[in-house]
């Protein structure tokens, strides 16, 4: 029988790690035998609980409170971790936040705040890291964007840019650091069961599963698997990659 796929001796930093998606993810990681970093910002209590279920799984990590969206913050927190620990061999960009409305209605401070999370957190993290991971010649950086950045959305206009900027920086970033054996991917989900989709209407949900060719919204595990494989030697090959996880929703 085939080894399990390893993740032994890596340092995985997950931001947003402490509920949903991020939760799951991070999960993953630990079960292959990574030490995690379970960032969040205000929910302390979220991002302990998700340590207590590592460590109960038998992994190993810590909390660690900072905002993506402050890039000065940012940079000193990773830096003191990498000064910390060693390295930093896998990023996985998850922290988000949306404020929807139409584009006529919206206020200018939700378009600067959704953008400033999304994007701009993605491409604080992802600078904070790459010269430590140019140095070891090895690195994953897995971005998490939404199937709304390929399909678009009404209503999100904000978001969905934000996710979609998080693509051109994940291609463009693979370029620069493939040469250095870093793969950098994204992975976009779909109708996914978190607490934000669960607070949607019954019948807002059902009828987006009515659109899913696989009949049922996904899972924060479903998520997870596919970066937790693009995390490991297994998916040495695969960089600049668009990965959707959503049922068929958009193809």
């Amino acid at each position: 029988m085939k080894n399990q796929p390893s993740l032994q001796d890596k340092v995985a930093l997950v931001t947003g790690g402490s509920r949903g998606i991020g939760r799951a993810i991070t999960l993953k990681l630990a079960g292959l035998g990574a030490y995690v970093i379970v960032n969040y910002v205000k929910n302390l209590a979220a991002a302990e609980e998700t340590l207590a279920l590592v460590r109960t799984g038998g992994g190993n990590g810590e909390v660690l409170q900072f905002d993506v969206a402050d890039t000065e913050g940012t940079r000193k927190v990773i830096a003191e971790v990498i000064a910390r620990k060693g390295k930093i061999d896998i990023l996985v960009n998850n922290a988000g936040t949306s404020a929807d409305g139409l584009l006529v209605r919206m206020k200018d401070r939700d378009w600067e705040s959704v953008i400033r999370t999304n994007l701009t957190g993605t491409y604080n993290c992802c600078r904070a890291v790459a010269y430590a991971m140019m140095k070891r010649r090895w690195g994953r950086i897995i971005n998490i964007t939404s199937v709304v950045a390929a399909s678009g959305n009404a209503g999100q206009v904000n978001y969905s840019a934000s996710k979609a900027g998080i693509i051109g920086l994940t291609k463009s970033l693979a370029r620069e650091l493939g040469p250095r054996n870093i793969c950098v991917n994204a992975v976009a989900p779909g109708f996914i069961l978190t607490d934000m989709t669960e607070s949607l209407p019954a019948e807002v949900r059902g009828q987006i599963r009515e659109q899913i060719p696989l009949s049922k919204p996904g899972t924060p595990e479903d998520v997870g698997a596919l970066v937790a494989f693009l995390a490991t030697e297994e998916a040495a090959y695969i960089t600049g990659q668009v990965i959707h996880v959503n049922g068929g929703l958009y193809m």
